[in-house]
């Protein structure tokens, strides 16, 4: 698939954590794989809000052991150029719809509507329904295939898409 056919995906805080969490090797490295591709093919986006969870689980998560200087160089280099939604009334308004029509969270549906307003078609969120589409946005917990078996990696089998391994 070409990069001019291939979509956007979100991808929310718990992914970027769980690129540095040892405790959990399997999710570490699927989220690792993830996120790399993210990067790499331009087509991984992320919300200002992902980056301050993300700091804010790393700066309080004394499993994963990062200094200040790391987190501000995991933030600047690798999520800021992937954040193309900030905060704004759309936003909100769309959050408010989302959870007026869902069972998530507000929080929850702040990410739903920062996917869905940066025109991704799949979130991956461990936090979420898994499968579940949202007007249109298609939620993947990356962590588990088809039987809900712990996903062992993510391999990247074109520039468009992650190909899902054991």
């Amino acid at each position: 698939m070409s990069t001019s056919t291939a979509t956007r995906f979100f991808l929310d805080s718990n992914i970027a954590v769980y690129c540095f969490d040892s405790s959990a090797p399997r999710k570490q490295n699927c989220a690792k794989d993830l996120v790399a591709h993210a990067a790499s093919s331009g087509l991984g986006v992320v919300s200002y809000q992902v980056l301050q969870e993300f700091c804010n689980v790393a700066v309080n998560a004394k499993r994963l052991s990062l200094s200040v200087e790391q987190i501000m160089a995991y933030t600047t280099q690798l999520l800021e150029p992937m954040n193309k939604v900030g905060p704004s009334t759309d936003l909100l308004a769309q959050a408010l719809h989302i959870r007026s029509e869902t069972s998530y969270a507000f929080y929850d549906s702040l990410i739903i509507a920062a996917a869905q307003l940066a025109g991704c078609s799949t979130l991956y969120s461990e936090d979420m329904q898994h499968q579940q589409l949202v007007g249109g946005l298609r939620i993947v917990n990356p962590f588990v295939d088809a039987a809900h078996e712990p996903i062992l990696a993510i391999k990247v089998a074109s520039p468009s898409a992650p190909k899902i391994s054991r």
